[in-house]
């Protein structure tokens, strides 16, 4: 199991279901009496299924890093439980809730088919699985080289991960195959747009870019596909390109778009 820090988290999944929750539509969360967000990481789906259940109905989030359930505890309402759990090895009975959602955990676990198996023992009626295709990530610039740079580095990042990033519409075929009922998949684009007036966020990113450490953060990924001096190559083109991101911000010409494609799928657990 991959971990993650709750900035890292922060930055990736900023902004997602601010305005546009359709996606979620068959997850039936009006009806919902018990949800179960497993890996829920720093709480922000739990927060949205908090927000789109009933007062009656009853939250628990669970996931195996407890330094990130900390923060999940802050952010969501007091009707909102946490434990710690693995995904593949969740501490409930059979059947303890109606439905199990996660949001981009399959893509980060060697076996996701585990995971998917004990969802269906936990779950009495639905599961819901919001994965990203990161293979299909799509950005635009205004610098001309980081569209390039960016398809480089997240090809070398896919080949050296070690699990399947790029999961997101196959996890149809992963309901289909441990059985699950009435399946079905709705996309979800993640937009993060970055324009003037520029915000303190934004600003980060561009020094991260140009200082290299947000590349460093993949750097065990990274480097178990390309060689260490490939890698420090790539390392040095990105700072250069960070560093004119930075040039056309100041100037107020920089602009930056990046589309992230989450696939929704739904199924009921097997009879």
């Amino acid at each position: 199991m991959r971990r993650f820090s709750p900035e890292y988290l922060d930055r990736t999944r900023r902004g997602m279901w601010a305005d546009d929750r359709e996606a979620l539509s068959d997850l039936e969360l009006d009806s919902r009496e018990s949800v179960l967000d497993v890996g829920c990481g720093t709480g922000e789906l739990t927060r949205v299924l908090a927000e789109e259940t009933s007062p009656e109905t009853r939250l628990l989030g669970i996931d195996a890093d407890r330094d990130l359930l900390r923060v999940a505890r802050d952010r969501n309402p007091e009707r909102v439980s946490t434990c710690v759990g693995d995904a593949t090895r969740i501490p409930l009975r059979d059947d303890s809730v109606d439905l199990l959602a996660c949001q981009a955990l399959l893509i980060n676990l060697p076996d996701p088919r585990a995971a998917v198996r004990e969802f269906a023992r936990v779950s009495s009626d639905l599961v819901a699985t919001v994965e990203p295709n990161n293979a299909d990530v799509g950005v635009s610039s205004t610098v001309e080289r980081e569209k390039r740079l960016e398809r480089e580095a997240r090809e070398a990042y896919l080949d050296g991960v070690g699990t399947n990033v790029a999961l997101g519409d196959r996890v149809r075929e992963l309901f289909r195959r441990e059985g699950f009922r009435d399946v079905t998949v709705r996309r979800y684009l993640h937009e993060k747009r970055v324009a003037p007036p520029y915000s303190e966020r934004s600003m980060e990113a561009a020094v991260r870019k140009a200082s290299g450490s947000g590349l460093d953060e993949h750097r065990a990924e990274l480097e178990a596909a390309l060689s260490p001096e490939a890698y420090e190559d790539l390392k040095g083109r990105w700072r250069s390109m960070g560093r004119e991101v930075i040039d056309d911000m100041q100037a107020g010409e920089y602009e930056r778009v990046e589309v992230v494609p989450f696939e929704v799928t739904v199924g009921r657990v097997p009879s």
